[in-house]
């Protein structure tokens, strides 16, 4: 059995069409052994009919005629000419590696580089991000810790005092963080925000 999928074809320039809904796609099917045997027309919409004007021998010459593909925007063209008529047409594109290469550059485009792009550039803006965060927590941490200072009795009035040369938080008394009772968290000390848990003020 001799299959062709034709997606459009021409007699002598006339459109040779579904002879029920006039849909230009269709198949050519041609069974048995003898060249002179008529092709049946089977179209998308399920219409069967009997080609008088072309036989198996005829569709042989089509597929022998059919230029084939060789990139994704070649046609499948073909064109013969018997008894005096000529038949040209394009059929429908067999699957070639060109037509894969796009789809695979898209897929691996879409699926895997933009992702992993995407992913960087947003590490990238946290990692950028963190130490405007940190700047900001010191300041925070500077601004409680003065505060803390005031309402702990403010300055020392005496004008000879010197202070340690380290300073211990006043909040976690210079051990850096607070042990806490929590099954919430995994971890259970949590830093000290005032000093940013290092347990020195400045």
């Amino acid at each position: 059995m001799l299959t062709l999928k034709i997606q459009q074809m021409t007699i002598n320039g006339h459109p040779n069409l579904c002879p029920e809904c006039a849909s230009p796609a269709y198949t050519l099917d041609g069974t048995g052994f003898m060249d002179g045997l008529p092709v049946r027309g089977n179209c998308w919409q399920s219409h069967s009919w009997e080609e008088p004007l072309i036989t198996l021998g005829i569709l042989k010459q089509i597929q022998a005629a059919s230029t084939g593909r060789e990139r994704a925007e070649d046609d499948d063209t073909f064109e013969i000419e018997v008894g005096g008529a000529v038949l040209a047409g394009i059929l429908h594109p067999d699957v070639i590696v060109d037509d894969v290469r796009p789809a695979v550059r898209d897929v691996y485009w879409r699926r895997l580089i933009k992702p992993a792009l995407r992913r960087q550039k947003r590490k990238a803006l946290r990692a950028a991000k963190k130490p405007v965060s940190n700047a900001v927590a010191a300041t925070k941490a500077a601004a409680i810790g003065a505060a803390w200072g005031l309402q702990a009795g403010g300055h020392d009035p005496d004008p000879d005092y010197a202070p340690e040369p380290v300073n211990a938080c006043p909040a976690c008394s210079g051990k850096g963080g607070f042990n806490i009772k929590s099954n919430i968290h995994g971890n259970r000390r949590i830093p000290c925000t005032v000093c940013s848990g290092t347990g020195e003020i400045d």
